[in-house]
């Protein structure tokens, strides 16, 4: 690569908070002295493989008289990884009370969520309604609907993976990385890989002292397979006790059957999404073009754009 890293206009500081037997990592713009009632925090959840950083150009392209909070999830970037041989959601659930409850005690926030992020900040929006005030999912589609039947075969699929030692691959340099960032989403300009490549792994020390490769900010069990089932009537339920208005925001050229082939269409989210804020009517829907699943990244200034009206 022949660029320079892209330079943050609004540079974050990080804070950690001790909850749930882990070291939960926390970047924050701004300051306290920013938050009103009618502009609360905005609190950012990253989607999976990835990091609170990842949020960095949107934050830039927002005003300034916001704080903005984002964490990173346990085992990602530099939240603590706990013993765990896969993850759950209600962990994430748990890890964002307790951030919540520990930096913005009884406050009503926005939230955002992007992928996993946007799937945690759904259930966290109706299982806490009173603590949301406006909500915002950024290609947060959920699961395919899954079968009472295959549950035998993913629990042995699951007690298989526990045998196999799991490890992410290294890489020789940030270069390495940001290639990387850049072929899993060839939208990303040079610049912004740089850029996260940095905060996305880290140089690992060797026995001997040396500096070596660079391993990636993200527990290998994440891509182990989870013994439960997902239930989609229980989100459901979950959903629509969502009382908060809800902006929906997707990339044109983002496509779900790369993920799971034909078994869950965008059209079959978009019946999903139906249940919430019914009578109130109260779901935005935009498309950013031309934009992947990661939108943030493609068109951060038309999606802060997005997000500063309807915030």
């Amino acid at each position: 690569m022949n660029s320079t890293p892209y330079v943050a206009l609004r540079p974050s500081r990080s804070q950690f908070v001790h909850a749930r037997g882990l070291r939960h990592h926390v970047l924050q713009w701004g300051g306290a002295s920013l938050v009103k009632p009618t502009r609360p925090a905005l609190v950012m959840l990253h989607g999976w493989m990835d990091v609170a950083a990842s949020f960095q150009f949107v934050v830039d392209a927002l005003p300034a008289d916001r704080l903005v909070l984002a964490l990173d999830f346990r085992g990602f970037g530099l939240t603590d990884t706990p013993a765990a041989d896969s993850y759950w959601f209600p962990d994430y659930l748990g890890d964002l009370e307790a951030v919540l409850d520990s930096l913005l005690p009884d406050q009503k926030i926005d939230l955002l969520g992007h992928s996993m992020g946007g799937n945690v900040a759904m259930l966290y929006a109706g299982i806490r309604p009173e603590r949301i005030r406006k909500l915002v999912n950024l290609e947060g589609f959920g699961l395919p609907a899954s079968l009472p039947m295959q549950a035998p075969k993913r629990y042995a699929q699951w007690l298989d993976e526990l045998k196999e030692p799991l490890e992410l691959r290294t890489y020789d340099s940030l270069e390495a990385v940001a290639n990387r960032l850049r072929k899993t989403n060839p939208l990303l300009p040079e610049p912004r890989a740089l850029w996260l490549a940095q905060h996305w792994s880290r140089q690992i020390k060797n026995a001997d002292g040396s500096w070596g490769e660079f391993e990636i900010l993200g527990h290998a069990a994440h891509k182990r397979v989870n013994p439960v089932l997902s239930q989609v009537p229980e989100v459901l339920a979950v959903w629509k006790q969502i009382t908060a208005p809800v902006l929906w925001v997707e990339g044109d050229l983002s496509d779900t059957s790369r993920w799971w082939g034909t078994r869950y269409s965008k059209a079959e989210f978009h019946e999903r999404l139906s249940v919430v804020n019914q009578q109130a009517n109260q779901v935005e829907k935009h498309t950013l073009s031309p934009a992947g699943h990661m939108l943030h990244h493609d068109q951060p200034e038309a999606l802060a754009a997005l997000l500063e009206a309807f915030l």
